[in-house]
């Protein structure tokens, strides 16, 4: 759909994957039909047309992630390289966890989804990883109206002090060191001060795509670079 963009080789379409229009999709005469839920009734309208649907709803964790690169694997013919794939995700997963030292005092994180401060938990895939990596997420005490991604004030993350800033927002809002410091009381904030406010590929940090190792190769890099000041 007109959301795929990796890898860049790949063919690109402009099919709506928020709005899918059944009569459109089938015009490609596809062999199998992926899609995250049953939007305006995507699944009976194919079926009624003959054409293959899989629903993979978002992953919430790693574990489903894994299942789902499984399911898609064997649904196209390839499940052995799936299983492969999810096999060396999880020794990088692994190595990666296996690489930070934990110190006494728990480091805290901020992630942000975009400039108006709206946040995810460690009840997901993405928080998940902070979690593995023995980091304190500043937004598991909030409450929010959407609890896994609450949307957060500026005055809770200033008070809340993050080690570490990771802004999942550098494409969409071109948000960085500079615009974070820029913010009125942000620059009281330790990862501000110390420069630990990195910026992330938005894609890879909001995919459960096998790119999440990506995403974590580099947190975890950041988290070894904390604690050796730390300790």
């Amino acid at each position: 759909d007109d959301q795929s963009n990796y890898p860049s080789s790949a063919p690109r379409t402009k099919l709506s994957g928020f709005q899918p229009n059944i009569e459109a999709i089938a015009g490609y005469s596809p062999d199998l039909v992926v899609a995250a839920e049953d939007t305006g009734g995507l699944v009976h309208g194919l079926q009624a047309l003959n054409l293959p649907i899989l629903i993979e709803p978002a992953a919430k964790n790693l574990d489903d992630s894994y299942l789902e690169i499984k399911q898609l694997g064997v649904a196209t013919g390839h499940g052995a390289e799936a299983d492969s794939v999810v096999a060396r995700m999880r020794s990088q997963v692994g190595a990666f966890v296996a690489s930070v030292s934990r110190p006494a005092r728990q480091l805290r994180v901020y992630h942000e989804l975009d400039n108006t401060y709206y946040s995810v938990t460690s009840a997901t895939f993405i928080g998940q990883v902070y979690k593995l990596l023995g980091l304190s997420n500043i937004a598991d005490s909030a409450t929010a109206a959407t609890p896994d991604y609450p949307q957060l004030s500026a005055e809770y993350i200033v008070a809340a002090n993050p080690d570490l800033i990771v802004l999942a927002d550098t494409k969409c809002c071109q948000q960085d060191l500079s615009t974070v410091a820029a913010r009125p009381g942000w620059g009281a904030i330790t990862a501000v001060k110390s420069g630990q406010v990195i910026g992330v590929d938005d894609d890879v940090a909001s995919r459960w795509g096998p790119r999440i190792i990506e995403f974590m190769r580099a947190i975890a890099a950041h988290v070894r670079q904390l604690e050796k000041k730390a300790a």
